[in-house]
């Protein structure tokens, strides 16, 4: 679900959670342009995320869709977690199904991370590019601190990352503290391998370049 609706589909989608409703009522709730309600419903329609029926004429979410955003509520009530995140995570690979195997591992590594809550994971299909196949896969979860958001970034390499709430967040000084040192320890570590790769030439070259 995660790549299914726009902003103002997410809206309409939420509403119709609570039961069928036209679409001058959602406009009504909503306060979009009865027009934009009415593009969305039909853009819905062909996804078939949404059905119609009844005089005067009403929709309604999908039984999958309704019960995925069921299933996000009760997510949602057990989650203490504040930082909320949409990410993108990409992977290359030079077979169709190894792409969909490390999409399977990443997936999988992020449900079990127990400072995460995992909210929604879309693999979008593997497709060619060049000599490779590459694929991604988007998220939304919560985590759990600032020490949690470190952990993400190194470990999972997202090349996106949204912030969908709070809006304002206080890190204490502790956390902080832990979250900085955690990324001192990583990239050190990083950095040590790296080296530890380079012959002689490589090296200096490198060094050269963080000079200039």
């Amino acid at each position: 679900m995660a790549s299914k609706f726009t902003e103002n589909q997410q809206k309409i989608a939420h509403m119709l959670s609570n039961g069928p409703k036209t679409a001058e009522e959602l406009n009504e709730k909503l306060k979009i342009p009865l027009n934009e309600v009415s593009q969305e419903l039909k853009e819905m329609m062909k996804l078939k995320l949404i059905r119609q029926d009844g005089y005067p004429l009403k929709y309604s979410l999908s039984p999958e869709i309704d019960s995925k955003l069921k299933e996000r509520k009760a997510i949602a009530m057990e989650d203490h977690y504040k930082l909320r995140l949409k990410i993108i995570t990409d992977v290359q690979a030079i077979d169709e199904s190894l792409a969909m195997k490390s999409l399977d591992e990443v997936e999988k590594a992020l449900r079990n991370e127990k400072d995460f809550t995992v909210y929604d994971l879309y693999k979008a299909p593997p497709t060619k590019e060049g000599e490779h196949y590459t694929s991604y896969l988007e998220g939304e979860l919560s985590v759990k601190d600032f020490p949690s958001l470190v952990r993400l970034v190194y470990f999972f390499g997202p090349t996106s990352i949204e912030v969908l709430k709070p809006e304002k967040l206080e890190i204490p000084v502790d956390e902080l503290q832990d979250g900085l040192m955690d990324m001192v320890e990583m990239v050190q570590s990083y950095n040590y391998h790296i080296l530890k790769m380079m012959n002689r030439k490589e090296l200096e070259s490198f060094q050269r370049k963080l000079i200039k």
